[in-house]
């Protein structure tokens, strides 16, 4: 059976490049597990013996996963790295498993230097089924030539520095990626097709790939989010030891999240159309910008990122980013990271004007405003202060610990979820995590 380092692909953006001791390149060969196929053509120096071994089909197997608890100190909320794979540590369990563990596996087969294809699925907590193994990537894969490929199927979404290879923790330096920025676009692929060219400017390495699919996510048993005509551009430039990324996104949002009070407020004639188009998300145009550094020449290494999301609705206009740092001493790594996310527009409306109204439908509009208030406040404002330790103790295996110090900010809950009343923003709170990553 392949080894994990056989799932090397020609599209790959690997992690913590430049002269990493033997630990970290470890964690170069996990972010190949989540390519985008499995292996690559001969190239045109081979011998007529290996030619022929490369037309003969091959597969490869490998997978990835992470084991691990997380205690929160907030009691009237829970803490989760995304809204969609919600964890429970803080209100629901004074210790959480199901914040950052998951099983990943991938199938990977070479058909011909030309065409390949991958399925991958992972197993990690939901909304609605606990740990039950769901499709990440299923696609199949033309490489027109060796710097132009084409996709077809699900596909990761090429946006963040870790877009790749954001579930797979052992290629990430920390526990999880910074929540702040990548909470806010939790969701990984897409189904459609793109295309990848690999070009090259003076010393620079480019990688530019372009995007066409749709995507759906379900948010409980009756609420479900879905993205039509999601559109992505992205481009990818390498120099030595430094990574630069560049993304953008379009797409058209819907989902069902506060219908029953949009419906409600549409009962007030022009005004609460009014308010209810305004607000609601319905095929809503939604932009996403994003642009990160990283610089690792292997002795330690910095990294950086900057998004910014957008949509007419209560989903809102907000600007996530970090910047983090750590040293390698042999096997450990300590960390540092400084995060946080702001909204650009008002999280505030005047709602309904109560001017007039009959005491009944005051008492409704009240109400109403209320709701729409609550849905706008949700929207995350937060500051985190990580510090972190890496140990890679042994080939394949590295134990994370981190502690996050997060901040809600101006009434919002930040990223907590599962806010219980009671709840008090603007306070500190202590967020502890132990990992075990592995690749096999």
């Amino acid at each position: 059976m392949p080894s994990s380092m056989s799932l090397i692909a020609h599209d790959t953006l690997l992690p913590f490049s430049g002269r990493a001791p033997a630990a970290w390149r470890h964690a170069l060969a996990a972010a190949t597990l989540l390519s985008a196929c499995a292996g690559a053509g001969a190239s045109a120096g081979e011998p007529p013996a290996a030619e022929a071994e490369a037309d003969k089909p091959a597969w490869s197997f490998g997978g990835y996963g992470s084991a691990g608890v997380v205690h929160s100190s907030e009691e009237r909320a829970d803490f989760t790295g995304s809204t969609l794979n919600p964890g429970s540590a803080g209100h629901g369990h004074r210790w959480a498993s199901n914040v950052d563990s998951r099983l990943g596996v991938q199938l990977g087969l070479t058909l011909s230097p030309s065409w390949s294809a991958v399925l991958q699925l992972v197993s990690e907590s939901t909304r609605l089924h606990a740990y039950r193994p769901a499709v990440e990537w299923a696609n199949l894969q033309y490489r027109v030539s060796s710097d132009l490929s084409v996709r077809l199927g699900r596909i990761a979404l090429p946006l963040f520095l870790a877009g790749d290879y954001r579930k797979a923790s052992y290629a990430l330096p920390w526990v999880r990626p910074p929540v702040d920025l990548y909470s806010a676009i939790p969701i990984s692929n897409s189904d459609g097709i793109d295309a990848s060219y690999r070009w090259r400017v003076a010393e620079l390495n480019q990688v530019t790939q372009v995007m066409v699919g749709h995507t759906s996510a379900q948010l409980t048993r009756d609420t479900q989010a879905q993205s039509r005509r999601l559109l992505g551009l992205s481009n990818t430039t390498t120099s030595g030891a430094l990574t630069v990324r560049v993304s953008a996104q379009h797409t058209r949002l819907s989902a069902d999240v506060g219908m029953p009070m949009f419906n409600a407020l549409r009962r007030f004639n022009a005004q609460g159309e009014a308010l209810a188009e305004r607000y609601q998300i319905k095929d809503t145009p939604t932009r996403v910008l994003a642009l990160g550094l990283n610089y690792d020449p292997g002795q330690w290494f910095l990294m950086g990122e900057i998004g910014r999301a957008s949509s007419a609705s209560f989903f809102s206009d907000k600007t996530g980013a970090y910047l983090s740092g750590g040293y390698r001493y042999g096997n450990l790594s300590p960390y540092l990271t400084v995060s946080g996310v702001r909204a650009n527009s008002a999280t505030h409306s005047d709602g309904l004007a109560l001017d007039g109204l009959a005491p009944e439908r005051r008492a409704a509009a009240v109400a109403l405003n209320n709701g729409l208030n609550a849905l706008l406040g949700a929207t995350a404002q937060q500051r985190t202060l990580s510090a972190g330790l890496r140990w890679d103790w042994r080939a394949d295996y590295a134990l994370k610990l981190q502690y996050d110090r997060i901040k809600p900010l101006h009434g919002s809950p930040g990223t907590l979820i599962n806010v219980q009343p009671g709840f008090r923003s603007d306070h500190a709170i202590g967020v502890f995590s132990v990992l075990l990553d592995f690749v096999f």
